[in-house]
Order: structure tokens, then C-alpha cells, then sequence
């Protein structure tokens, strides 16, 4: 079992910053990727970036993608997602997930947070 805490979610005016955080404990080593999802009011949870536990490799959603920067601490019991340029579209809930296979699918992640709400006003 991989234990996953966020935080660091809040409101935030158009065009500002939040940094999300995602403690990590449990069975990490089964951590291969782990994620940034989120969902807002009345519509699917969607994926919004991954990172490759080993190599930092990641991936981005195409409406993150310039703004929103995933990465993970040296120790390897936090992972963050720092949000820049925000716009109303990206207010949501965001999760933090952890999955063992190298994958972008909601449905390979088999571990996930409580979430944490972002309000990105106009």
C-alpha cells in the first residue's frame, strides 16, 4: 500500500501560482510513476502529469503543458506540482496518485490522495 497526502491547494486569482505537495510513505518502492490528476465539478478526472520515479522523466497534459512543472525531492517521499499562469479552467480538485507501471491512464494508478481544492478566480 503507497500512502499519498496533498496539499497546498487554495485560492488563487487568474494568472498566479500555487504549489501543490504530495507526501509519499507506504510501499514506495512501488511507486514506478507517480501522478497529477484532477476533476472538476461535473466532469471526468482527467490526467494532468506524471513523473518516472527513477529518471524524472515526465509527461504533461496539453492544457498544463509551459505552465504546470512536476518533480520529486532527492529523498523520494514527495512529489510537487508547481502551477503557474493559472486560469479559471484549471480550478479542480487535484490528485495525487501513484502507479507501477510508466503510464498516463487514471486506470493504471491503483494508489491516490483525499485531494486538494484549487480556485483559480477571474
Amino acid at each position: 500500500q503507497v500512502l499519498l497526502a496533498e496539499s497546498g491547494g487554495g485560492l488563487v486569482q487568474a494568472g498566479g501560482s500555487l504549489r501543490l505537495s504530495c507526501a509519499i510513505s507506504g510501499r514506495t518502492f512501488r511507486s514506478n510513476t507517480m501522478g497529477w490528476f484532477r476533476q472538476a465539478p461535473g466532469k471526468e478526472r482527467e490526467f494532468v502529469a506524471t513523473i518516472r520515479w527513477s529518471d524524472r522523466s515526465t509527461s504533461y497534459a496539453d492544457s498544463v503543458k509551459g505552465r504546470f512543472t512536476i518533480s520529486r525531492d532527492n529523498a523520494m517521499n514527495t512529489v510537487y506540482l508547481q502551477m503557474n499562469s493559472l486560469k479559471p479552467e484549471d480550478t479542480a480538485v487535484y490528485y495525487c496518485a501513484s502507479s507501477y507501471y510508466y503510464s498516463t491512464r487514471k486506470s493504471d494508478f491503483d494508489s491516490w490522495g483525499q485531494g486538494t481544492q484549487v480556485t483559480v478566480s477571474s
